[in-house]
């Protein structure tokens, strides 16, 4: 007990870290699944180059762990738990090289602190992995420019590859390795560099996979991930909306203290070098390169364009470091009292659910959907499962019962990487379908008393059923229109598109 006693009284950061990691480790048991988790599984469960939506980075850490701890909603989160672990610890390791030992300190609880590491301990994305190969790749690249060892480079080429096979976001990386170097009159002579230049080339090549993929594939998913929000962004249409709402995604996932040290840290650097075209000191020029373009690059489109809240995450890296040479004590104490406070309350929410979610982006009643649907299969024989949501509703039904649940693609819609896993629907020509629609405002428990516009061209008949209603101690909580569909007709594919 003393011994304890003596690490908490020397080492406040790291219990304040490791406190925060264990609170986030017994709440993993009483998270259920999210239909993120569900659909990357279903990625692992389906092993590909690549996949329609995102790299396979996800999938492939799910299907390890799943594979080896069994296919479980507990492992599915502790497969992002350990991840995540692993990119605090590097954070502290990559943080050792520009900080003194408490700054370093200050700066390993601000990271540990924040929303953003307990939404990727708890759910399933590809910023999970990309995070830590983002990691990963700025601490090679710093041995290999600071410290001249040469076969970090070779390292740092490898993570980089490895990270933009987490995430297409990922090529920022690059970008900021370049910037750095035609920046810093110290480091510019590496241009010249064979090391340097075959870091990059090295990058590239390990991004193989997904480069293959695309190429069978029409190169479907870049043109996914480019083409519509190029599109919406060259209408340069003015949105207040989009640039309050991304303030306030940041102001939750960092927590206000640290989201404003990031502003007036960025505000200072960017001021200094545009007024008196003064730049940063080496090291720090470093940490910009990894942070200016991600997070002020996508900032600069928010008041034109919706920027999901995740894809600052990567800057958070290197900021959070800068940010540990500006914040005192204070301002650290005041950062982890809102986090503590947050944090209980999302501990109240996922062990009580106490507020409802109107949406399907929610861990509670999938299982229980499941059940009542696997019931329906059983009264109607002979039919297979489909949902219309993108890939929310059939994804987590997928994780939970035996027989496969399709997407609207059957109903000639697209469906994202359900459109790429070799389906033959033919095959189902001629058999009953359940149709299951989740009424996510869900004020009443009436039918819903019309059909999918689309599920006439492909079935003969389209009777809908009493909604499934889900129930979580006693209240109800959510509600599934049903609609039993009969004689499919894949055909009405090409005739109806």
């Amino acid at each position: 007990m003393n011994t304890i006693t003596s690490f908490i009284k020397n080492n406040k950061a790291i219990s304040w870290v490791l406190g925060f990691q264990l609170f986030r480790l017994i709440l993993l048991p009483f998270m259920g699944l999210m239909p993120q988790d569900a659909y990357y599984y279903l990625y692992g469960q389906n092993l590909s180059l690549s996949y329609f939506d995102h790299p396979g980075m996800i999938g492939y850490c799910l299907r390890i762990f799943t594979d080896i701890f069994g296919q479980t909603v507990f492992v599915v989160k502790l497969t992002d738990f350990v991840i995540t672990s692993l990119t605090l610890f590097s954070f502290y390791k990559l943080a050792s090289y520009f900080l003194s030992k408490q700054k370093v300190e200050n700066a390993i609880v601000l990271l540990a602190s924040t929303l953003f590491i307990s939404i990727l301990s708890f759910n399933s994305t590809p910023d999970v992995p990309l995070l830590l190969f983002w990691t990963l790749s700025i601490i090679c690249l710093y041995k290999a420019i600071f410290e001249e060892k040469k076969w970090y480079w070779i390292f740092g080429g490898i993570a980089m590859g490895l990270a933009f096979n987490s995430k297409y976001t990922a090529l920022v990386l690059q970008i900021g390795l370049i910037l750095f170097v035609i920046f810093s009159n110290k480091h510019r002579k590496l241009l010249l560099s064979p090391w340097f230049w075959f870091c990059l080339i090295l990058s590239v090549a390990i991004t193989f996979p997904v480069w293959y993929w695309n190429y069978q594939n029409e190169f479907a998913s870049f043109a996914f991930q480019s083409s519509e929000r190029t599109s919406s962004i060259s209408e340069f249409k003015l949105n207040p909306s989009f640039f309050f709402g991304a303030i306030g995604h940041q102001l939750f996932l960092l927590l206000p203290v640290l989201f404003l040290v990031f502003i007036t840290f960025t505000f200072k650097f960017i001021k200094r070098a545009l007024l008196k075209f003064k730049l940063p000191p080496t090291k720090t020029l470093f940490l910009l390169a990894f942070f200016i373009p991600t997070f002020v690059g996508f900032f600069s489109l928010t008041p034109i364009y919706w920027v999901k809240l995740n894809w600052m995450m990567p800057s958070y890296i290197t900021g959070i470091i800068l940010a540990g040479m500006f914040i005192n004590k204070k301002l650290l104490k005041i950062q982890v009292i809102f986090s503590v406070v947050f944090h209980v309350l999302i501990a109240l929410q996922i062990l009580f659910y106490l507020i409802p979610i109107k949406s399907d982006d929610t861990w509670v009643g999938w299982k229980e959907l499941a059940i009542e649907t696997e019931k329906l299969q059983e009264e109607y024989t002979n039919s297979f499962v489909f949902s219309d949501d993108n890939y929310k509703t059939s994804a987590c039904l997928n994780f939970y019962m035996d027989d496969k649940v399709y997407a609207q693609n059957i109903i000639g819609l697209p469906a994202l990487h359900f459109d790429y896993l070799g389906d033959d629907l033919s095959t189902l020509n001629g058999k009953n379908a359940i149709f299951i629609d989740s009424d996510k405002r869900f004020k009443n428990k009436d039918k819903k008393g019309e059909n999918h516009p689309k599920i006439d061209h492909y079935f003969d008949k389209v009777t809908e059923l009493t909604p499934i209603i889900i129930k979580r101690n006693g209240k109800e909580i959510r509600k599934y229109w049903v609609f039993y569909c009969e004689n499919y007709k894949s055909n009405a594919l090409t005739s109806h598109k």
